[in-house]
């Protein structure tokens, strides 16, 4: 008799083998299906409704993905790749999760007639490289120096991005914004220099785009309506400190033996707060805007010395406007200069839609924007802000590396030729492997079609000729149901967007296929219970 070897605890859940990696496939697959019909423009939105009821329209992949509480541990791994490629590229979500879906399809049945998944991940990895390699040699690169190009450019892959999207019969108007925002930014393009606000009201061709920097008008005092609304070339202090009276300390004691004495602590409060105050006056700041507070009093003075303040200004907003109008945020009041000062040319508190706004334009450093958004939904404007932040992320990278590939499934078809072409030339398991990513490969495509109610088979058997008899940039024209070069037709991305997909899309697949056992362990505390025992609890 072998004596009985107890490794995990009790409830452990342990499963292996072939099984094991067939059941994380599925997994993926079912994933899979919840974005697959968001793919394209035609595709349709997601309505993802929360625990406490709160309602997210969305047809970005990687929200989509974020908002839906995966428990499967492999599945886990797609979601990972979706908020990777938001947060490398920003557009491209879905598209990174349907490869990865359909590279591990095709790999089933290998799996299922029992090929070593190591030498199906080798094939993998292998595909992606020579996929990589190609897209690098084929992408189209314009001319950098020429100006006007560029911006077409950038314009193209804009629209291109935002297609799929909402707003896609606007995307003529909001692509000129991204570019104009993209294009106010410094050399290292970052994002949180550009602003978006949401307004509700108006229509979507109200957006407009702020060449500076625009907040909410913050909560104000009496006194705030006797401010001048307006001013040409302001200087501009910006403070981190509470201009009004603080409360005293709830446990602090002050023994007083007279009421003169309690006249001077008074006193000496009030004269604290007017020391500051006339400090910044003499300063010749004519906006103060403070991260804190803003009393009344102080509200009145400054109206009184023709002075404009906001208090309460959220950090990132006084920290645009630094960017933006020079000066830097300080937490004192003693040695005001001009240097520390900011300036811009003129500022005005304007009314947009429902809300106040205060703007400041024609900033000296300005390397910052603000895009505030107009339309009749929250959800609606929620919709448009990840829009646009997916075009954006597009125009920043395609501004730094400007290589640029056919979108609309063309790319997909060539790289699927050069891939089948590639394993006709290796003896081995290899080539059965290579020629099953390549037809993985034919999923964009087919999604497209498929979206667009179009007949898949039909059109990818006219794609499969045309890119046999070498029109490269063959792809699927969504508005004739036929198929189209999309180079010419502007369905341009960045090609790194295509890189980055493929290679976040080979990861997760090699990931899953590389895992073949899976140990859960109990929940501490759910451990079965001793037998015998009256009214013991019973394990879930």
């Amino acid at each position: 008799m072998q004596p009985q070897i107890i490794l995990l605890k009790e409830g452990t859940e342990a499963s292996q083998g072939r099984s094991q990696i067939i059941s994380n496939i599925n997994a993926c697959q079912a994933i899979v299906d919840c974005v697959r019909t968001t793919l394209g423009p035609r595709g349709m939105d997601k309505l993802m409704v929360e625990a406490q009821g709160k309602a997210t329209i969305s047809n970005d992949g990687a929200t989509i993905m974020k908002l839906l509480d995966v428990v499967h541990p492999a599945a886990k791994t797609l979601v990972d790749i979706a908020k990777s490629q938001d947060a490398e590229v920003g557009d491209g979500t879905t598209s990174v999760v349907l490869l990865a879906g359909e590279f591990l399809k095709q790999m089933k049945p290998f799996i299922e007639e029992g090929v070593h998944s190591q030498i199906i991940i080798r094939s993998v990895r292998k595909a992606t490289q020579l996929a990589v390699q190609f897209i690098n040699e084929i992408a189209v690169k314009p001319k950098k120096d020429d100006e006007v190009e560029l911006r077409q450019l950038l314009e193209k892959c804009a629209a291109t991005a935002m297609g799929s999207k909402l707003i896609n019969q606007q995307k003529d108007f909001f692509s000129k914004m991204v570019v104009d925002a993209v294009m106010m930014l410094d050399e290292l393009l970052p994002l949180n220099m550009i602003g978006i606000k949401k307004v509700p009201g108006g229509a979507l061709e109200d957006t407009l785009l702020v060449a500076g920097v625009a907040f909410k008008k913050t909560f104000s005092y009496a006194g705030f309506e006797m401010q001048p609304k307006q001013y040409t070339d302001p200087k501009i202090a910006l403070l981190n400190i509470e201009l009004e009276l603080k409360a005293e300390r709830d446990n602090a004691e002050v023994r007083l033996e007279s009421v003169e004495e309690y006249q001077k602590v008074v006193d000496a409060e009030w004269t604290i707060l007017y020391d500051k105050l006339e400090k910044l006056h003499l300063s010749g700041a004519k906006a103060v805007l403070s991260k804190l507070p803003i009393g009344d009093v102080a509200t009145q003075y400054f109206a009184d010395r023709d002075m404009f303040c906001a208090g309460r200004v959220p950090e990132e907003d006084l920290k645009r406007t630094m960017k933006a109008c020079g000066g830097s945020i300080l937490t004192t009041v003693a040695d005001l200069s001009d240097s520390v000062l900011g300036t811009c040319e003129h500022f005005e508190e304007r009314q947009i839609g429902g809300d106040r706004f205060n703007i400041f334009t024609g900033c000296p450093q300005a390397k910052t924007c603000t895009i505030i958004i107009r339309g009749g939904a929250e959800q609606f404007m929620e919709e448009t802000e990840r829009s646009l932040h997916d075009a954006i992320m597009i125009v920043r990278r395609a501004k730094k590396n400007d290589a640029v590939v056919a979108g609309g499934g063309a790319i997909e078809m060539e790289l699927s030729k050069h891939l089948r072409d590639i394993s006709r030339t290796i003896a081995g398991k290899e080539q059965m492997l290579i020629s099953a990513i390549a037809r993985a490969l034919e999923v964009i495509p087919r999604q497209l079609c498929d979206n667009a109610g179009f007949d898949s088979t039909n059109i990818l058997n006219k794609l499969r000729q045309k890119h046999a008899q070498g029109n490269r940039w063959m792809g699927v024209d969504i508005l004739n149901e036929d198929v189209a070069d999309n180079m010419e037709k502007c369905v341009w991305e960045p090609s790194l967007v295509k890189i980055n997909a493929l290679s976040a899309a080979s990861e997760a697949t090699c990931l899953i296929l590389s895992v073949d056992e899976t140990i859960k362990n109990p929940k501490s505390g759910e451990g079965p219970a001793p037998q015998g025992r009256p009214g013991a609890r019973r394990p879930f």
